[in-house]
This record gives C-alpha cells, structure tokens and sequence, in this order.
C-alpha cells in the first residue's frame, strides 16, 4: 500500500547515517550544530516566551554540543544561564568542545555537576544523552536525570529524553520526563511508542534542511499514521450505496457470561459504516443486544454446530470479544479459523490461538494483543514485549502471518509494508472494551473491501482519535469504550464533519 499519505520514521543509527552524509555533501559538522541549536532556541522562545533564566545540563558529545550553542544563543539574548556539566570541557573533542567554547566565550559560566545541587532555571534543559545511548544509564548521569525529573519545572529535551532508548521506546533505567522535545534531522521511532508516552511531552521535529526522502536506500523503520489515511481509504459513498454493497460483518464471541465485548464489537462495526452486522453469542445474550442495537442481527448459539453458513455469509468475521476459552470459544474459534474468510482476532482469541493453535499461519487475518497477549502468542513476558516493541510486533507478524496491532502506548501495526505506528489515544482508554471497539471497527472496514493492512491502520487510527474527541468533550477519566462509536463516526465521514472533528486535538 501507498506511505503517501503518512511521515516516516528512522532507527538511531539511520538518523546518524543522515548526518554522516550531509556532512560529507559539503555542511561542516559544527554548522550543522548551530543549525539544530538554533532551531532548537528558536521553538524554546515561541513555546516559552517568558522564560528569563534556563538550566542548561550538557553532557559528552554532539547533544551536550546542541546544549552549548543553546546555553550562548540565550545568552547572546539576555538570559541568565546555568550551565551544568557532566563531562569537563577539558575532556571534550571535535564539535562538543568547539560548542562549550562557543558558550564560554559568550560570557556563560559552567559548573560541574554535584548530587543535591540547586537547578536554578525557571525552564531546564536536557542535553545529556543522545540518540546512540543503548546501555542502562548510570552514575552521574543517572542523578542528574534524576533532578531533572524532581526539580518540578518544565523540561526541554535535545533531540530525545534523556535515557529513553530511540528505537524502542523504552526507558534505559531512568529517563527525563520532558514537557517538550525537539529531534532533528529524521523523526525516531522511538519517541513515539512504550514508555515515550510519559516522556516526550509535546514532540516537535526539525529536518534542518535534510531530505530523508531522497535517500532511497535508507528504508523508514516505521511510519506514523497520519488523519488524511481515513480520505485515502474510505471516500465519499457512490449516491446508489446499499447495504449489500457495504459488507456483512459476523462477531463471534460473547460466551455464556461474557456477553458484552461482543455487544461493544457490534455496536462499533455497524458506526464504522458495515452494511449488516451479526452477531453469533450465547442465546442468554440475545436480548441484551436487541435492546442495546437492534439494527445488529444476533443469532443465539449454543455452540459451534449452531453457527452453521453463517460464518460463509459474512464478508469479514471478528472473533475473540468474550470468547472465553472453554469448549464454547474454542469450537466457535476452529469454525472461524475454517470459514476462509478474512478474519480480526482478538482478546480469548488470542489466548486460545497461543495454547491450541499455535502452529496456525494465514494472510488474510489480523491480530490484535495486547502486551501480555503478545508474550503469550511469543512464549515470553509482557516486560519483553514492552523492552522492545517494534521487534516484538515484527516477530509477531514473522510467526504468525498477516497483520498484527500490538496495542498500548503507540500502537503498532506490523503487515507487509512494514511498521506502523499510531501517534494519537490517551490513558482514558485504559478502560475494559477499547480493545473489543478496535476489533468490531477494523472488522467492518475489512467487510466494506479495505486491503487488510490499509484496513488494520485506519483502524488503530479511527479509535484512538474518537478515543481523543470522546476525551476533549468530557475528560478523559471515566471515558468508556461505547463512548468511541458516536465519535468514529464522524471521523470516517470527512464531508460531513469528520475534517472539523479532527482538527481538534
């Protein structure tokens, strides 16, 4: 499918090979600096503009240089900075020495950091650690990120939050909590998946002038979804639309007890545009789900030889929402698995695929766990999972096939065009049902003909976005997943509304 319409995201070592090759193409390294640092004081004056004293802390090499150059340009302003350091300039070589010279000679003093020391800025500056930082941060460092996070002021972050891993997204034993960050040259994979989320802050980027694009043997390691995917995928319906040309959704689940996700998944297909919805649950949920969305057409089943062509009937079939892993779910499972229709699997699912169908491999199906979902289907642990999320869901996708969405923080969608990640959603969505809402969703957009990666991404994308309207309406503390579908709605219908609805964030 076409990455037209989102931005790419690069792996540390890519970002640094960008720089390497613009600074061959004819820009001194150094030139290079001031241009980031400039871009860097430039957005500091705009988001904080009456900020009078800074806290600069400078580490080794070419972030602490970035962090220089900023301390001289506030300087050169009128500012009073402080300028911690954690390595001497002594010990300082190449662009990094030529930067804290730079400062020096611009009047700003420099200190040594101590334990316990006074960060007198009204606005701190993290220039500690780059984007080469792969081991766990410690010693010094590791105390002064430490203070950063204790000193209760806003934190601007250089490039990337110091100690947060910019692949990953994972945190390398302590990590700044920034309120912004600023990286350049390409955009990190890193900052926006795990435990970035509670990092970043607000997260702006900088090409410096650098066309990553052109580069065409460095591949992007991810791509972030972007709003205009809903217009690329789902245009305006022809004006002679029925139902039969706007596919026919089956959700499977909701066994004896467990009828709700199912309910939450229907209700969900049916505001995301499906022609008809079904529903295949235990016969005691049937009424609950005609008084919930009568327009869902609910068939009781007592067990798998109940089914019948129903799953044949359907275009796409969603199965896992309250399937629990008895002999009900299982039996509704292995007829799903054999109906040869595309296919969401989700939640007992999942679970059951990682206990008694491990073996199973398809391209016509996505998957969608959570961490501890995903360690099961791996054979590892959630903590795993989450040290590493884009190789994880690359993993996934390696064993079993298809796509896969790896959820949480920066959900990511792993398929044939490689890595996808989802920039919006917020902590309100940690609530029981987001994750059957996301199922019934990307179930109906592969009933009405989207290509199942295309279908996987403007998924992840529509509930995490309605998931935001649903929160700016009402806050995001008690935000329910039937809350989603009102505001999926209006998303997937740009012409009548969904432009105005997302445009606020």
């Amino acid at each position: 499918m076409s990455d037209e319409t989102l931005l790419p995201l690069y792996r540390a070592e890519q970002v640094r090979e960008l720089d390497r090759r613009t600074i061959a193409g004819g820009i001194a390294g150094f030139a290079l600096m001031q241009r980031a640092s400039v871009a860097a004081w430039q957005l500091l004056r705009q988001r904080w503009p009456g900020v009078r004293r800074l806290t600069v802390l400078c580490g080794a090499g070419n972030n602490g240089g970035d962090g220089h150059v900023l301390a001289a340009l506030a300087a050169a302003e009128g500012l009073a900075v402080q300028r911690i350091l954690l390595k001497g300039i002594d010990e300082l070589a190449g662009d990094a020495r030529l930067a804290a010279d730079m400062a020096t000679a611009a009047g700003v003093g420099a200190e040594p950091w101590r334990a316990g020391m006074a960060l007198e800025g009204e606005l701190v500056v993290d220039a500690l650690l780059g984007t080469g930082l792969t081991g766990e941060v410690r010693g010094a460092f590791r105390e002064a990120i430490a203070a950063i996070n204790a000193s209760g002021r806003p934190v601007y972050a250089v490039d990337i939050p110091s100690g947060l891993h910019a692949d990953t997204g994972a945190v390398l034993g302590e990590a700044v909590r920034a309120t912004a960050t600023v990286t350049f040259i390409g955009d990190k994979l890193g900052l926006h998946t795990g435990a970035a989320a509670d990092h970043v802050g607000e997260h702006h980027f900088c090409a410096l002038g650098v066309d990553a694009g052109a580069e065409e043997d460095l591949v992007p390691a991810a791509w972030r979804l972007e709003e205009a995917l809903i217009r690329a995928w789902l245009p305006p319906r022809r004006r002679t639309a029925h139902k039969g040309d706007c596919g026919h959704v089956l959700i499977l689940g909701g066994a004896p007890g467990f009828g709700g996700a199912a309910l939450l998944a229907a209700e969900a297909s049916a505001r995301l545009g499906a022609g008809k919805v079904s529903l295949a649950t235990a016969p005691e949920h049937v009424t609950a789900s005609l008084v919930r969305s009568p327009e869902v057409m609910a068939h009781g089943v007592r067990g798998a030889g109940d089914l019948g062509e129903l799953p044949r009937q359907a275009d796409a079939l969603v199965v896992g929402p309250g399937l629990g892993q008895g002999s009900w779910g299982q039996g509704v499972l292995q007829a799903a698995l054999a109906s040869g229709r595309p296919l969401v699997v989700d939640a007992d699912g999942l679970n059951l695929l990682a206990a008694r169908f491990s073996g199973h491999t398809r391209d016509d199906w996505i998957l969608t766990p959570h961490p501890g979902e995903a360690a099961r289907l791996l054979g590892g642990t959630a903590a795993e999972v989450e040290a590493d999320r884009p190789a994880a869901a690359l993993a996934l996708r390696e064993r079993f096939g298809g796509v896969v969405v790896l959820k949480g923080a920066g959900t990511l969608v792993a398929g044939p065009a490689g890595l996808a990640v989802c920039p919006f959603g917020n902590p309100g969505m940690a609530s029981g049902g987001m994750g059957d809402a996301l199922s019934g969703m990307l179930g109906a957009l592969l009933a009405q003909g989207v290509p199942l990666e295309a279908a996987a991404r403007l998924g992840v994308l529509v509930h995490a976005r309605a998931a935001d309207l649903a929160a700016a309406k009402a806050g995001e503390r008690g935000l329910l997943a039937g809350d989603l579908a009102s505001y999926a709605r209006i998303l997937v219908n740009p012409t009548m509304g969904g432009d105005d609805a997302a445009a606020t964030r």
